[in-house]
């Protein structure tokens, strides 16, 4: 049995992309089109909002100081103070359906960043890698919904998500080189049961799943089979990293995008932040080596 708490009511209208900061203590967060980015100290509770200019899909801190985002054009450095923003790719510029979504950085610092079809129904979308030296690589092409991203304890697979298709993919991954090979299904989501959103690994190698429209988190074991669900108090749960001092707790956030107001009123949580004790522990995350 796994027990939650509802540790930020934000009212989110898209929660997503939590990331846990292991030198800081910190836990940040984004609210995609409520252009805003949040930080948490679960030490003193102090939670700071930063209202922003773009739709930010990811926040991911540089060893170099500050942060880099995947926004609604493409990608971005953004300042220690979480206001000012210097875009310097954009690469699906000539496409007017597709903004950048989820990212996440690789065990060598290199972030990948998914766009979406804003419309969720055209495989318009892609997958990119950007290196610390700047390159920025178009990986995979022919992507709806681009989401949930990790990798295995040994770096040797890497997991992505379509949220489009239903399905969380898994690649051979060479740690050394970034590159990806033999792209297969991980896990096919019936959609009676939501949509895989954001991803994350835990030290066990389990691969645990949002389900947006699917009121739950599933952990999967290394051979894409259900180990367990968990269900949560609203219907649009987003994404997920493990954080705390022993990277015990698990941070869920959520969104009311799509909601009615009767259906808030079902779901009043709805885009707040949950923390869930599942009494396994995480993975560091990495920051972007640039």
């Amino acid at each position: 049995m796994s027990s939650f708490d509802c540790i930020w009511q934000a009212e989110a209208v898209l929660g997503e992309a939590p990331w846990w900061d292991t030198e800081t203590a910190l836990l940040y967060w984004v609210d995609i089109d409520g252009r805003a980015v949040f930080r948490l100290d679960p030490a003193t509770g102090v939670r700071c909002r930063f209202d922003v200019d773009h739709e930010v899909g990811c926040i991911v801190p540089r060893e170099n100081g500050g942060f880099v985002t995947a926004i609604d054009c493409g990608l971005a450095y953004l300042d220690a103070g979480l206001t000012k923003f210097d875009i310097f790719a954009t690469p699906e510029k000539g496409e007017p359906k597709t903004r950048f979504n989820d990212g996440k950085c690789d065990r060598r610092g290199r972030l990948w960043a998914a766009s979406t079809d804003m419309e969720e129904n055209e495989p318009l979308a892609a997958l990119y890698c950007l290196h610390g030296s700047g390159k920025l690589v178009r990986e995979t092409s022919g992507v709806i919904v681009g989401n949930g991203l990790g990798w295995s304890p040994d770096n040797s697979t890497m997991y992505f998500t379509d949220t489009g298709l239903g399905i969380i993919f898994a690649f051979d991954y060479d740690i050394e080189t970034g590159k990806t090979d033999n792209r297969r299904v991980f896990a096919r989501v019936d959609d009676t049961t939501g949509y895989p959103d954001g991803l994350t690994v835990d030290a066990e190698g389990y691969v645990w799943s949002a389900h947006w429209q699917g009121w739950r988190i599933t952990r999967y074991d290394p051979d894409g089979r259900i180990d367990r669900t968990i269900d949560l108090p609203v219907p649009n749960v987003t994404s997920l990293v493990f954080g705390g001092a022993s990277l015990d707790q698990l941070y869920v956030t959520s969104a009311r995008m799509g909601l009615t107001d009767g259906q808030i009123g079902e779901a009043p949580l709805s885009g707040s932040l949950f923390v869930v004790d599942t009494g396994i522990c995480g993975l560091p995350e990495t920051r972007f080596a640039g």
